[in-house]
């Protein structure tokens, strides 16, 4: 399958509107110089709505689209709960952890760490995410981005990755966290409309009238891809271990990406004020309900239409992550192009995303801290330069690292959840424990790491998401009674919740309130 002119022409528009209107709205005015805040965090003037739409547009790319649909062939729904319990998640770290994190006026979450435990957590932390982010998410995202392209196009992937890497820097490199955030609303729109397209013609080519009765047919034929709760022995029981997906080491995850993630929490960090920027993780979170429709759904349709052989089964079995390339070639001429434009924007989303992190962490927490006495404009340049070097090392990494493991998805669980349960217990404790100190932080962070790799090779058949739970409740029990057998933090550390405002508006509640019902419905249906 190839794409035709008129898909190029699509996709050649695209490509060319988004890197004018980030050109554009990256402009300062007259006279005025970009300083740290500005290409860091937009100026704290991002609106809920660029908020909630980057931070949906920054999530979900090929790892999300590629690696899920992949996971919806191979699992089945189940895969979902990645996406639906991150809805609850959002809303808690909205209402209870956006507020202490703006009061402190902080640039990065290795800044928090530093006010509240000192030097040492925090450059372990900086070091760590600069690493996690360039060897793990980029690698991850252009791995992804690449196969699904050459798949389309016949470039070798190697070529496929430049050229998506070379498009994210054109725009993210000179505006900054501005240019990511109000180009990812275009970006959130043609992804959700071309995802749609992709389901819509995956369900009508099923042997059903059309693709409405087509979802019907999928879920008759295939009731054991539609549970949410996996029972033992079923496949993929071995990623999502039935209930422990709801009670287990999944929260965990969920609470490191959404609430203690730059990458992620940066755009939060960025609003003009706490009430916009809850209002944006609540639209966030609304808009995460859809997304297992036009990622996952398409995944489980291509099972059926393997079988029939409108697919090469043997290929998606052996390759799952394949599956939505492959699942391309349902759409008309044209249609094809809004496709994979949809791609290319989830792909140049995530990875402008992670530069720009990489770029904050590394500039703010670790050079700046060396370099302190340099000028705003050097700054906001070596930010630049920190981002193209780590978007070079990617490249370099993507394939040897990403292309050995059958499912990339799987692969950045597995490597993130290294650390997670320490990074969440650090947070957890710095925020309502005024006894946690900085020994009882790098016990979290250090055994977390030491536990889980005991666990993995000491206990290989216990379930990744139950490993993760055992080592987050031992980390946090460790961390625990450390601080309280060691010196106590000075009082200037310690959070005072009593200063910090903790109300939500009629909005935000509203909103909760429906993401929650429709997750209650979704659950029980699927169950």
């Amino acid at each position: 399958m190839t794409l035709e002119t008129i898909d190029i022409v699509i996709v050649a528009g695209y490509a060319l509107a988004l890197l004018g209107i980030a050109l554009a709205v990256s402009r300062e005015p007259k006279g005025h110089q970009k300083d740290t805040e500005d290409y860091f965090l937009a100026g704290r003037a991002l609106p809920w709505w660029a908020i909630g739409a980057s931070l949906i547009a920054s999530n979900i790319s090929a790892e999300q689209i590629v690696g899920q649909s992949g996971q919806g062939f191979a699992i089945g729904i189940a895969i979902a709960a990645y996406e639906w319990q991150a809805a609850i998640v959002l809303l808690i770290v909205a209402k209870y952890f956006l507020p202490i994190f703006l009061k402190r006026k902080i640039y990065t979450m290795p800044q928090f760490l530093d006010q509240r435990y000192g030097h040492g957590v925090k450059n372990l932390m900086s070091v760590y995410w600069v690493a996690l982010y360039t060897a793990v998410n980029l690698t991850g995202v252009l791995w992804l981005g690449g196969l699904t392209i050459s798949s389309l196009t016949g470039w070798e992937v190697v070529y496929s990755m430049m050229a998506l890497a070379g498009f994210a820097s054109l725009y993210s490199l000179y505006g900054g966290l501005k240019a990511v955030a109000l180009t990812d609303i275009i970006q959130v729109v043609i992804l959700v409309l071309g995802g749609l397209a992709i389901t819509w013609f995956a369900l009508d080519a099923l042997p059903a009238d059309g693709a409405v009765a087509g979802l019907g047919y999928l879920m008759g034929e295939m009731p054991g891809h539609f549970e949410m709760i996996l029972d033992e022995g079923d496949n993929g029981y071995d990623q999502l271990p039935g209930i422990w997906t709801l009670l287990g080491g999944l929260w965990v995850l969920h609470f490191s990406y959404w609430g203690f993630n730059q990458y992620i929490i940066q755009r939060a960090l960025g609003a003009e004020s706490l009430t916009e920027a809850q209002k944006g993780l609540a639209f966030a979170s609304f808009l995460k309900l859809l997304i297992p429709f036009i990622v996952v759904i398409p995944g489980i349709a291509a099972v059926i239409l393997a079988q029939q052989g409108m697919l090469d089964n043997a290929a998606l079995i052996d390759r799952p992550d394949e599956t939505y390339g492959a699942l391309m070639g349902f759409a008309p001429a044209g249609l094809r192009g809004l496709v994979f434009a949809a791609l290319i924007a989830a792909v140049v989303s995530s990875l402008a995303s992670m530069m720009n992190s990489i770029s904050t962490i590394f500039t703010m927490d670790l050079y700046r801290s060396a370099r302190p006495d340099r000028s705003e404009n050097h700054y906001v340049t070596v930010g630049r330069g920190s981002a193209f070097g780590a978007m070079i090392i990617a490249l370099f990494l993507a394939e040897p690292f990403q292309g050995s493991f059958k499912s990339a998805f799987q692969t950045v669980q597995e490597y993130t959840g290294f650390i997670a349960p320490g990074v969440v217990v650090v947070f957890l404790l710095g925020f309502f424990d005024k006894r946690s100190n900085a020994v009882g932080a790098f016990t979290a962070l250090l055994g977390s790491v030491a536990l889980n790799f005991a666990l993995k090779f000491g206990a290989p058949d216990l379930e990744f998401i139950i490993r993760i739970w055992i080592v987050f409740v031992v980390s946090l029990a460790a961390a625990a009674v450390v601080s309280r057998v060691t010196e106590a933090p000075d009082e200037e550390r310690i959070v005072k919740l009593g200063d910090i405002a903790f109300m939500t508006n009629t909005l935000f509640n509203t909103l909760a309130a429906i993401t929650i019902a429709i997750l209650v419905g979704l659950y029980v249906i699927l169950w």
